[in-house]
């Protein structure tokens, strides 16, 4: 046998109704869609979640809880300020965007990952109590902004 004979077996495959060809095909008229309505028109389709009329589930279920409204914070390493910044810096919001530390305007925190040697006066929004203390342990300053 050669793939060229390949043929499926008897019976799996079937002619496709073909609708709407006049009456003599038995599909003719109302193309087996019945008599006017919704469904017998073309481009029919129900939403994912209809229930046949019932009220549906997401609509029966009450709202729980308290949806908090989320903050946009960016989180900062000291050792992405020490890579980036000078001894001696004033680093604000303003100067770490321009750096492209920070995207957009969003409140800052700064954590204790990495070493810092470099002195520097940080303004941010939030401070780790540990990177508040390696800040003020390397002879810098951290100065909360508040709004």
């Amino acid at each position: 046998m050669k793939l060229h004979q390949l043929k499926p077996p008897e019976g799996s495959k079937h002619k496709k109704k073909r609708l709407g060809r006049g009456d003599a095909s038995g599909h003719g008229g109302t193309s087996t869609r019945g008599h006017k309505g919704h469904k017998a028109r073309s481009g029919y389709r129900l939403p994912f979640n209809f229930e046949g009329g019932q009220m549906p589930l997401v609509r029966r279920l009450p709202k729980r809880g308290f949806k908090h409204p989320k903050e946009d914070i960016e989180i900062i390493n000291l050792f992405q300020l020490e890579q980036k910044f000078e001894e001696g810096e004033i680093i604000t919001p303003e100067k770490l965007k321009e750096k492209r530390l920070l995207k957009g305007k969003r409140k800052v925190k700064i954590l204790s990952e990495g070493k810092l040697s470099k002195k520097f006066e940080i303004h941010a929004h939030f401070f780790s109590k540990k990177a508040k203390e390696k800040i003020e342990k390397a002879g810098g300053k951290a100065v909360l902004i508040e709004e």
